[in-house]
């Protein structure tokens, strides 16, 4: 494995017809949401909330709230490993790219591509390596060059002429907030990102997303309950349309509204003061069928599964082209 990796790029329809491959994380939200009886209504709901947020925030010259639709694309990143002129593929990372659909001009815009973001080498990291190293161990530590591989490959394919020959712009990534952070909010206020607000620390998020070259900001849109976290490179408030950052804001809401009712279905919204708490009942649930807990629980097993199939076997390469890399 050498300097120039190589990575593919595929991509699928997230529509209520939509199957996850084989190769794709069970923990990801658009997956979960795609299994078990209520499959179909469970994506015919999250897509219905989708447009109907979008088209709330894009209040202007669209008086009966109908004028666009948010178009999914699930994008799946593979890398190739080169072991003894062996090529070899893996997941690698997983994100949703958005679709703007005018129908009043019957224009469609490539929106933003990352939103939701996914990786086998994550759940490792966070699952498996994390977990262990704190095994029996008093307190809590970060294990050394913790999320320092991850992130090498990540700034790799952002830089790599793969990306830039699929993507005009570089990724967004939107997260909920931490549960265990206090956030407090700003004077500074965007007309489509809302209020923002600063956290009282970092968070290990926070420190593993900046080794893969992410900044983060703290927004609340308007008529939202609690704040997003934006993960992006260079300027989030100049270097996306309006429409590009409520595709965002839309999808990855709906989201956490699904799986994260407690903070962002709760019928309080956050104050100038604002700490999570997923304990919260004072909240509404979608009628989306969606379950946490076993989230969780695949996730150590996606974890397992990138140990087995890629850091144990490619372990020497990697390490030699993580040393490598500039």
């Amino acid at each position: 494995m050498s300097n120039d990796v190589k990575f593919a790029v595929n991509s699928i329809a997230f529509d209520e017809n939509y199957q996850p491959a084989d190769s794709t994380r069970a923990t990801t939200n658009f997956a979960n949401l795609a299994r078990g009886e209520s499959r179909q209504e469970n994506l015919r709901n999250a897509l219905t909330m989708i447009n109907n947020r979008f088209n709330a925030l894009v209040n202007w010259d669209n008086p009966k709230a109908d004028r666009y639709s948010v178009e999914l694309e699930i994008i799946s990143v593979d890398m190739d490993i080169d072991n003894e002129g062996k090529a070899h593929t893996f997941p690698t990372i997983e994100v949703l790219k958005t679709i703007i659909v005018d129908h009043k001009t019957r224009q469609r815009t490539e929106g933003i591509v990352g939103n939701n973001f996914s990786s086998y080498v994550r759940d490792y990291d966070f699952s498996v390596l994390l977990l262990e190293h704190n095994k029996g161990k008093p307190g809590f530590s970060i294990p050394e060059k913790f999320g320092d591989l991850h992130g090498k490959l990540f700034k790799r394919f952002v830089n790599s002429n793969t990306y830039q020959q699929h993507f005009a712009k570089l990724p967004v990534i939107c997260l909920s907030v931490s549960d265990n952070k206090t956030y407090h909010q700003t004077e500074n206020h965007h007309p489509i990102l809302g209020v923002e607000y600063l956290p009282n620390e970092t968070s290990l998020t926070e420190q593993y997303f900046k080794k893969m070259g992410l900044k983060v900001r703290y927004f609340m849109p308007p008529h939202s309950a609690a704040p997003l976290a934006f993960y992006f490179f260079g300027d989030l408030l100049n270097d996306y349309t309006n429409l590009e950052l409520i595709s965002t804001i839309s999808t990855m809401e709906t989201f956490q509204k699904i799986y994260r009712p407690e903070i962002y279905n709760a019928n309080a919204v956050a104050g100038k003061i604002y700490k999570p708490n997923l304990k919260k009942a004072d909240h509404s649930l979608t009628r989306i069928v969606y379950d946490r807990e076993e989230r969780s629980q695949l996730a150590i097993k996606q974890g397992k599964l990138a140990e087995e199939n890629f850091i144990k076997p490619y372990k020497a390469i990697l390490e030699q082209w993580s040393a490598n890399y500039a």
